[in-house]
């Protein structure tokens, strides 16, 4: 039985230090707590970006890493939009292939999952460096056995529409780090405990654009919709491996702005989704806006969301051939 989402860790995990110019070798240490100076820039700057991705465990027990090269990319420039120096990508790609191997007895049956989580934060002591970056920094590898992210499982998500407020700044959307996160965390609860939603979809000035933890898609029978990347919504890679499976069954793939008239019209007829390494591909049943109730797909997961999660899933857990070339074999 795998615990509540990210709150089991393995006991091993991997780190390296930025000081000096250069980044120190990769090394696997035990998990523990960790000192730090009070002064340190990531405490006071928010100086931090993080990735999330999965290795699964195939039915003949091999482990394979989903789509490594992309969050390492993806880290890479989170790093350097945050003005933190940037793990060499050859050097980032071994810390997570060395700590899966050491941990690989901690891989779960599919579909559940190893969870990786690298961080990157930067560590200089020094309070008076609001307007300067840190020069040294320290990146951590924690791995989490994880089954489903939403309590629900595969049942379809109430989502808030907030039209007003905005998960983030407008330009650093794409950037994975905690501080957007922590910048919607008030208005998520804040609609859980008023309107029993699962989660927020911020769509201000009605640009619908993503929640607060997953990209946000539209679904029907032919098409596939979803926000361009423009720098507010995370470049999520399950979106990007959806769009692409999307395409070679037959779809029609959109990346585009999209208004909330549009999405209101749409979900009266068709489908909804959230994509991440989270949630994988997980359906939305209805969308509250002021005191309007507008169902999706009369509540239920829909059958083109199904069906793309499954085909997603099948290359996860090897049922189906890698012809994209996704899989990292450890």
């Amino acid at each position: 039985m795998v615990a509540q989402f990210g709150s089991q860790f393995s006991a091993t995990v991997a780190h390296s230090a930025y000081t000096g110019g250069r980044w120190s070798a990769g090394e696997l240490a035990p998990l523990a707590e960790f000192a730090m100076h009070p002064a340190a820039h990531v405490l006071h700057y928010g100086s931090t970006c993080f990735e999330g991705l999965k290795a699964y465990r195939h039915g003949d027990g091999s482990v394979h890493i989903f789509r490594l090269d992309r969050h390492v990319a993806r880290l890479a420039n989170s790093a350097r939009l945050l003005c933190l120096p940037v793990p060499p990508a050859d050097q980032l790609e071994s810390m997570i292939r060395g700590l899966v191997e050491t941990v690989r007895d901690d891989i779960p049956e599919y579909p559940s999952a190893l969870y990786l989580r690298p961080l990157l934060f930067g560590t200089d002591a020094n309070i008076g460096s609001a307007a300067r970056p840190s020069n040294d920094a320290t990146l951590y590898i924690l791995a989490s056995p994880v089954g489903e992210y939403f309590e629900k499982g595969e049942q379809a998500l109430r989502l808030w529409v907030e039209d007003k407020q905005m998960r983030t700044s407008p330009h650093f959307g794409q950037v994975k780090t905690g501080g957007n996160y922590a910048a919607a965390l008030a208005i998520v609860t804040a609609a859980k405990a008023r309107y029993a939603v699962d989660q927020v979809l911020f769509c201000p000035g009605g640009d619908v654009q993503e929640t607060a933890a997953a990209n946000f898609l539209l679904i029907d029978d032919r098409q596939v919709v979803t926000k361009r990347l423009d720098g507010t919504i995370l470049p999520g890679v399950t979106r990007a491996s959806i769009l692409e499976l999307a395409a070679d069954l037959g779809y029609t793939v959109e990346e585009r702005d999209i208004g909330l008239e549009e999405v209101f019209a749409w979900v009266s007829q068709g489908e909804a989704a959230l994509s991440g390494t989270a949630a994988v591909l997980t359906g939305v049943g209805m969308l509250l806006h002021d005191n309007d109730e507008h169902p999706v797909n009369g509540g239920q997961v829909g059958p083109n969301t199904i069906r793309l999660r499954q085909a997603l899933m099948d290359i996860h857990s090897g049922r189906a051939p890698d012809r994209f070339g996704w899989l990292s074999a450890v």
